[in-house]
């Protein structure tokens, strides 16, 4: 996405996945997603609401919301250093990314 005005920022895993609460983690989600600069918002929109077609159609395609989550979980988020337990990070950006495209609506109320 070299055309964004500034890079896309680090997400915050570790505090999200300290978080028991699910809706408080979905909540927490959300409001990073809406913390977003309005380019990096409105492409992260734009990209999940197709990633949530492509969904639609899991029965010909066999991508479904994990597979999804697994194949685009570490493309789109990544840790702020590649020195930690890298596993444990792909766990929580698949988490992340899974808990986006099920809960599209309430992420993107207006989308």
């Amino acid at each position: 996405m070299l055309w964004l005005p500034e890079p896309a920022p680090h997400c915050a895993f570790p505090p999200l996945a300290e978080i028991q609460d699910l809706a408080m983690r979905g909540r927490c989600i959300r409001d990073l997603v809406l913390s977003l600069p309005p380019a990096h918002h409105d492409t992260m929109k734009v990209l999940f609401r197709h990633l949530c077609r492509v969904i639609e159609h899991k029965e010909e395609n066999r991508m479904s919301v994990q597979s999804v989550a697994i194949v685009f979980g570490p493309t789109l988020l990544r840790p702020a250093s590649e020195e930690s337990n890298m596993a444990m990070h792909m766990v929580f950006q698949n988490q992340v990314v899974e808990h986006i495209l099920n809960h599209y609506g309430y992420i993107f109320p207006d989308g």
